[in-house]
């Protein structure tokens, strides 16, 4: 899946700007919904949203779901020397930022460079911040106020382990596509989604969950970890297996769902970890409050350096992920 991964986190697709990696999705995912005779639309809001046939006797409507934006930057005034200040789409930190090259959806690419009037002892604030695009003059400035832009940085190969910005949550696109993929029959009706807006508050998976109406909604995305030197205390870890969430700071699991995913990663040798996330949430907080209320959880991949350009995970992770939804996916459900 290493080159599905970096063609994903190469594409530019803030919140609200995912025309382009939804496109390239739809063109990864085309053969195989033609193929199967599923059914592939995009709503009001942006989500790209595929699905299989009406579900069998005692079958479910499952949703699953992966949002394909990213954090970004957009700007708010250019001055007469071209130099671009800029607000935050998402949870951009400003120590990530400094020195950062990010690329428009326009196609500009530009530098973030900083004040000299910040104290040098703490992180430059985003107002001390601005993207330098190589202009003298303001007429000349390839950008203008509302464009937007994201981090740009190539993908690093580091073997079992791969380096790239974006991999929130382009890597649960990734799991998404190779689960359609190698999906050969289930009793349900699955519902790919693709969200749109989830970096700025799950808003995508609101429209989507809402239309669909699932039995049961389960979010790809990932976690942090616990692995690294003097890192927060968690008991999640590179290479472990997918974390399964019980909690995170806008939602509590279903625990029959938990359950689930516990038994069944038991029954099919797939390594796991429990996943208690102190600070951040996903696409399953929005399905979790849809309509009447719907039973949802998440399977997360952890990763190391969220929100930065150089967000880590590991491969092992990933195709573990698919294994134990494959394996979800073709058997009955019953929530005890």
């Amino acid at each position: 899946m290493k080159s599905l991964i970096k063609k994903l986190t190469s594409v530019t697709g803030p919140s609200g700007y995912e025309k382009n990696i939804r496109q390239v999705i739809q063109d990864e995912i085309e053969p195989t919904v033609k193929k199967s005779g599923w059914q592939a639309r995009v709503d009001a809001l942006g989500n790209l949203i595929v699905s299989t046939p009406e579900p069998k006797a005692g079958g479910l409507k499952i949703m699953l779901s992966a949002h394909m934006d990213e954090i970004g930057l957009i700007v708010t005034h250019v001055d007469e020397d071209g130099f671009a200040r800029f607000t935050t789409i998402g949870g951009v930190r400003p120590l990530n930022c400094v020195g950062g090259h990010v690329r428009f959806v326009n196609g500009a690419v530009g530098v973030i460079g900083q004040e000299d009037s910040h104290q040098p002892k703490n992180a430059p604030a985003i107002d001390q911040m601005y993207i330098d695009l190589g202009m003298a003059d303001r007429k000349n400035c390839p950008v203008k106020v509302g464009d937007v832009a994201a981090f740009e940085r190539p993908p690093i190969d580091l073997g079992k382990r791969m380096v790239s910005k974006a991999m929130d949550d382009r890597v649960g696109v990734a799991i998404l596509i190779e689960t359609m993929r190698q999906m050969k029959s289930t009793p349900h009706q699955v519902f790919f989604v693709f969200s749109a807006q989830e970096e700025v508050g799950v808003r995508g998976a609101i429209t989507a969950a809402y239309g669909i109406d699932p039995d049961i909604g389960l979010a790809l995305d990932v976690t942090r970890t616990g692995d690294t030197p003097k890192g927060i205390k968690m008991e999640v870890a590179l290479g472990r297996g997918p974390a399964i969430k019980v909690r995170d700071s806008g939602m509590l699991a279903d625990p029959r769902l938990v359950e689930l995913l516990v038994q069944t990663s038991h029954k099919a040798k797939i390594p796991y970890q429990m996943e208690v996330l102190e600070a951040g949430s996903t696409d399953a907080r929005a399905i979790q409050l849809t309509r009447a209320g719907v039973p949802a959880g998440c399977l997360s991949i952890p990763c190391r350096y969220i929100h930065s350009p150089s967000e880590m995970i590991d491969l092992d992770d990933v195709t573990h992920t698919v294994k134990l939804l494959l394996v979800l996916l073709q058997n009955s459900i019953e929530l005890k």
